[in-house]
């Protein structure tokens, strides 16, 4: 059985679109990070173990606004999955 090819650049897309659906909702106009750079930083934990520490340095932002720019679309990843699967 061959698998459909995984396209990261999509799922970054994807994840950020969701990220800025979420500020419009929340009418939050301004953030350290766009959109798409926070799609970048979210995954980074689960890929490379880095500490928030060194992620905030790597991003030029606090440790606790990276803990919540990777809590965050975590949260929306799973309710958007939450959302999947009710009929």
């Amino acid at each position: 059985m061959s698998y459909p090819r995984h396209d990261p650049n999509r799922s970054l897309n994807h994840l950020a679109d969701l990220i800025r659906a979420h500020r419009q909702q929340r009418r939050s106009h301004w953030r350290r990070l766009d959109p798409a750079r926070q799609a970048l930083l979210a995954p980074t934990p689960l890929r490379n173990d880095d500490t928030f520490t060194r992620l905030a340095a790597s991003f030029q932002v606090g440790v606790a606004t990276a803990w919540r720019y990777v809590r965050d679309p975590i949260t929306l990843l799973a309710a958007t999955a939450e959302a999947c699967r009710q009929p």
